[in-house]
């Protein structure tokens, strides 16, 4: 259910007709992605475009989505195309799935972040009262349309974001990848197709074995607990807050920290993947960021049960368990590791 390249989009569109098309995206990606596709559109397309960043995934936004669409007579056989990261393709999932309940759509991420991850699977949703995806549904797109040239778009530090995504994807599920991409910075990547690829095998992988999330799925959320309480946090205390990816990155730094202490995790491949992270993304940006705050944010996530923050840690490099409930003066430990420690060697970009 994807193809690597949107010269198959036209093929596509005639195989399956729609009574009209829309086409979201954010300020960004209409300047710099939404001319690829031009031509492979009818002329007479409808064209949503909401602000870009993580602010801009709120129910507010989907009203005004949704406005737009019952506006413009968009019947239940219209196709809505998501053209951008993670965050339009997430918001557009959600407003597909719900509008007249339920109109085809697509993805065409345009991100690292929403080629390897985000507009795969299935899961679509807002932010909600300063929370991390809290309102949602499982929704599939029709297709997803996955094409490298649209990186070449990409400020360096959103595709250093997505790599996050990247290196997630190896710690909780592949050894051997893990291995490769210790000798890789994503400045330097040529052909970025066979990590692409990879990372695909193995969230659908996942996902094909559980797809509402009630067990294995939950791996694909290492790093995410304390990643999405740093995220909010950021949004919320920072003029300049940190990019999704970013925030996940500490987040497995600290989540790292938590497998040595709860699952075994060996100290050597600990020490080893943390400073490779820190290589790539840096030092935590906020030493005197409030603990408090974080684990007010954590009991707000979504795996949690019975007001436990549950993690996803890890038995070795590639084997992930999930459903851990760490204390909170463990997870302070780990925060504290965090804003402390420091790159102990690095490579040249």
């Amino acid at each position: 259910m994807h193809q690597f390249s949107i010269n198959s989009i036209p093929e596509w569109l005639l195989k399956n007709k729609h009574s009209s098309i829309v086409v979201l995206t954010d300020e960004n990606t209409s300047k710099f992605c939404l001319p690829k596709i031009e031509a492979f559109l009818t002329s007479d397309y409808l064209h949503i475009s909401i602000p870009a960043g993580e602010n801009s995934k709120t129910l507010d936004s989907a009203q005004i989505i949704w406005n737009k669409l019952l506006e413009n007579n968009i019947d239940r056989n219209a196709l809505m195309i998501n053209l951008g990261g993670g965050m339009i393709t997430d918001i557009g999932g959600f407003c597909a799935a719900t509008y007249k309940r339920g109109i085809p759509f697509i993805n065409i991420p345009t991100t690292l972040m929403g080629m390897v991850d985000a507009s795969i699977g299935g899961k679509a949703g807002v932010n909600m009262g300063g929370y991390k995806n809290q309102v949602g549904v499982f929704a599939m797109p029709d297709e997803i349309f996955i094409d490298p040239a649209f990186l070449k778009t990409l400020p360096k530090r959103e595709l250093i974001s997505g790599f996050a995504e990247v290196i997630k994807y190896s710690l909780i599920y592949d050894l051997e990848f893990s291995r490769d991409l210790l000798n890789i910075h994503p400045l330097n990547v040529e052909d970025w197709m066979p990590i692409i690829q990879n990372c695909v095998r193995i969230k659908e992988e996942i996902v094909s074995k559980d797809p509402k999330e009630q067990g294995l799925r939950k791996i694909l959320n290492f790093g995410h607990t304390i990643g999405h309480a740093i995220e909010s946090y950021s949004l919320a205390h920072s003029t300049k807050p940190l990019l999704h990816g970013e925030a996940v990155a500490f987040g497995m730094i600290a989540e790292l920290y938590l497998s040595v202490k709860r699952t075994g995790l060996n100290k050597d491949a600990f020490e080893e993947m943390s400073n490779y992270l820190k290589i790539i993304f840096g030092s935590f940006p906020w030493v005197n960021v409030d603990i408090d705050i974080l684990y007010r944010y954590m009991l707000n996530d979504k795996k949690n049960s019975d007001n436990s923050v549950m993690f996803v840690l890890l038995e070795n490099i590639g084997k992930a368990v999930f459903d851990i409930n760490c204390s909170f003066d463990e997870i302070n430990e780990a925060i504290n590791y965090l804003k402390t420690s420091k790159v102990s060697k690095t490579f040249e970009v």
